[in-house]
């Protein structure tokens, strides 16, 4: 079965022509700001007690509070939605069997893609009834902890923690549920190794064909240094031109940089790029506690410069940014004509 476009994929090709979007920013910095404690991972107290159950602790597995803190989840992305973004992550850069294995909790992989999406319908559907603009859920699908192309055991070269099969196994789950909850685009983000990638977009096509309708395909890379280029050592260019046959919505980076760093290498993927570029940096680069500095005002004129010397036509933030990020990206790039597709 071959499968056609989505109605979704029609009308963010119709709005990305008009304007740039705006995709919202951090989850994990929102996140952090609750407080939560370990009995509020697990949802005791909540009314949403998991049903999956794992002896490992769970304080810190975001993702797991798609299931025990809905609301709160919730919430964070009607503030997305409310501070000008277009497209609301689901809060879904975690789940895949792999990733979940560090606590245990495989068992929730389907649950957690589908209710992540279903969390964030919601979430816009009440922003869309307070002003009318239509926005979109994007299954977010991120790397996992391990790469294909690299040994972990530096006195074995040979030696690979996971295999291209492991990874698109994990990945058609994790995409599978997010169709499954409504999601109209999935993002494959902070691709540090361009072969989990390739699973990714592989498992992508396998469910898109299964269900006769392909959703539109965001990839987004991240380069980890001065180097210009991504872990496994490609550049942006070579990034573009191994994932170009997918023939995405967008291709760009985020993550690693904040958008002063980025630009050059955003402004590389532009020149070689005949789709649209989205770009997600960071809120500058942590201090030494980990935590970012830069404000919204400094990230959105930054980004704003992004705009202006058109090399993007989808800007939001990724680790540190907040609600007040989004609205100030999306004000700085308010009537900016977009980045041109080659």
């Amino acid at each position: 079965m071959s499968a056609v476009a989505s109605p979704s994929r029609k009308a963010l090709e119709r709005l990305a022509r008009e304007r740039i979007l705006i995709l919202d920013g951090a989850m994990g910095t929102q996140i952090q700001g609750l407080g939560l404690s370990e009995d509020d991972f697990v949802g005791h107290g909540s009314g949403h007690a998991c049903r999956h159950h794992s002896d490992h602790p769970q304080k810190g597995n975001n993702d797991l509070l798609i299931l025990t803190q809905p609301e709160a989840i919730e919430e964070i992305h009607f503030k997305y939605a409310m501070a000008g973004a277009d497209i609301v992550e689901t809060n879904t850069f975690s789940a895949t069997t792999i990733a979940q294995a560090d606590y245990g909790m495989e068992s929730a992989v389907h649950d957690l893609n589908v209710e992540g999406a279903r969390v964030v319908r919601r979430a816009l559907d009440r922003a869309t009834a307070i002003d009318g603009k239509p926005r979109f859920v994007a299954g977010a699908v991120g790397p996992t902890n391990r790469t294909a192309s690299i040994s972990p055991d530096v006195n074995n070269p040979g030696f690979r923690a996971v295999t291209f099969e492991d990874l698109r196994k994990a990945y058609s789950q994790q995409v599978n549920g997010l169709i499954e909850g409504g999601a109209d685009v999935i993002l494959i983000e902070t691709i540090f190794d361009t072969l989990n990638a390739k699973a990714a977009i592989f498992a992508c096509v396998e469910a898109f064909e299964a269900r006769g309708v392909a959703l539109p395909m965001m990839i987004s890379g991240t380069i980890t240094d001065a180097s210009g280029r991504t872990l496994t050592g490609q550049t942006p260019t070579a990034f573009w031109h191994s994932v170009k046959h997918s023939r995405p919505f967008t291709i760009g980076l985020n993550c690693a940089l904040g958008a002063e760093a980025m630009r050059p290498h955003m402004a590389e993927i532009s020149s070689v790029a005949d789709t649209f570029t989205c770009a997600y940096p960071n809120a500058g680069l942590p201090n030494a506690f980990g935590q970012y500095d830069e404000g919204p005002e400094d990230t959105a004129k930054q980004v704003g410069e992004f705009a202006r010397e058109g090399i993007v036509n989808v800007v939001g933030g990724c680790c540190g940014t907040t609600p007040d990020h989004i609205r100030a990206i999306a004000a700085a790039v308010a009537g900016v004509t977009p980045r041109l597709v080659p």
